[in-house]
């Protein structure tokens, strides 16, 4: 569990695609005083090709243990910061919680599906189908809620899931943090 005394200065941001990691953490970055990083975003620029093309051309247990690595460097290297994660991180990776604080961002697969259009799903290389990225869906809701110290209601406006997480995390409202549950 992170501390105050070690990684809790960052904020770990998980859920599925479209839940609004990205947007939110940028706002929560902005807010808290922290930097935004995107892992999805840190493993294409060291590979210098876009996710779908990692996925395409090296398969997807490669890309998961491009997490992993990923996730190691930022525990060790990475303080102060707003991370946000690719909705299958917290499947590759069991120790989102050495990175920091990390917060679920919840919300129904309906609303995922009114978030993300034709043309953004077919980026999407586990999206391709949309049968199957519910599956994938309901695979994950259990391990997104057991890595979670944090779960919010992702279905609604992102600044208002921003402010709730900054909230709660002035509370202390988190296990395992001064003043937490």
């Amino acid at each position: 569990m992170a501390t105050s005394s070690d990684c809790a200065d960052n904020i770990v941001l998980i859920g599925f695609m479209g839940a609004g990691k990205s947007t939110v953490g940028r706002l929560l970055a902005r807010q808290s005083g922290r930097h935004f990083l995107d892992v999805d975003t840190l493993i294409a620029a060291a590979c210098g090709m876009p996710v779908a093309e990692i996925f395409e051309k090296e398969g997807e247990a490669a890309f998961r243990r491009m997490e992993r690595q990923s996730a190691q460097w930022l525990a060790k290297c990475v303080r102060g910061s707003v991370v946000s994660t690719g909705g299958g991180m917290p499947l590759a990776v069991d120790t989102l919680r050495k990175i920091g604080t990390v917060v679920y961002l919840k919300l129904p697969f309906a609303s995922v599906m009114k978030r993300i259009d034709a043309r953004e799903r077919a980026r999407r290389p586990l999206f391709k189908d949309p049968e199957n990225a519910e599956m994938l869906f309901k695979e994950r809701e259990e391990r997104y809620e057991s890595q979670a110290d944090i779960v919010v209601d992702a279905d609604r406006p992102p600044e208002a899931v921003a402010e709730e997480i900054m909230r709660r995390l002035a509370d202390g409202a988190v296990a395992g943090l001064p003043g937490g549950e």
